[in-house]
């Protein structure tokens, strides 16, 4: 019996209590053919300075570097700060542009914010980072709290949603 495929998560949101978090840590629960990964340490990361992308790095990023290397494929879920990306997603992705190690790895972008049409903006700009560093994005996803939640580690809300969901998950 072969191993099961390893996903790593990631939320672009800085709080403590995300509700991306609460989402990114629910997938397991519609989707038992994968181990899901959190990573939730982005914080740690100094902020990216092109004069500091050489030896030795910082431990965070040689963390971060390893923890996307070894694995098969990668869920991004972001909220929207200022109609754009939270800064430490976007200095998280500068980190690895010139490693590589989203280069040609199944990547799914998603963005989970209150409403509609919030979530817009971030998206584009997670797909123009993600397009520049090689990712495969397989999918991209706009989820809203006012049709899906997270209650007791389960997802919620609006069926049809939910089984989109499902089916990209099986794209990785």
């Amino acid at each position: 019996m072969s191993a099961l495929k390893k996903v790593l998560t990631i939320s672009g949101s800085s709080r403590a209590g995300s509700s991306n978090v609460s989402l990114l840590e629910a997938l397991r629960t519609i989707d038992a053919t994968k181990e899901y990964i959190l990573y939730n340490t982005l914080n740690l990361l100094p902020v990216f300075a092109a004069e500091s992308d050489h030896a030795p790095w910082p431990s965070e990023v040689l963390k971060w570097r390893a923890a996307l290397a070894d694995v098969d494929a990668v869920v991004i879920c972001t909220p929207e700060y200022l109609h754009n990306l939270p800064a430490q997603i976007k200095s998280a992705l500068e980190w690895i542009a010139s490693s590589g190690e989203l280069v040609g790895k199944p990547t799914l972008a998603m963005t989970y914010t209150p409403g509609e049409p919030r979530g817009a903006r971030a998206m584009q700009s997670l797909l123009w980072s993600l397009e520049a560093i090689d990712a495969r994005v397989v999918a991209q996803v706009s989820l809203y709290r006012n049709q899906i939640k997270v209650e007791n580690s389960k997802l919620l809300g609006d069926q049809e949603i939910i089984e989109l969901l499902t089916e990209v998950l099986g794209m990785l």
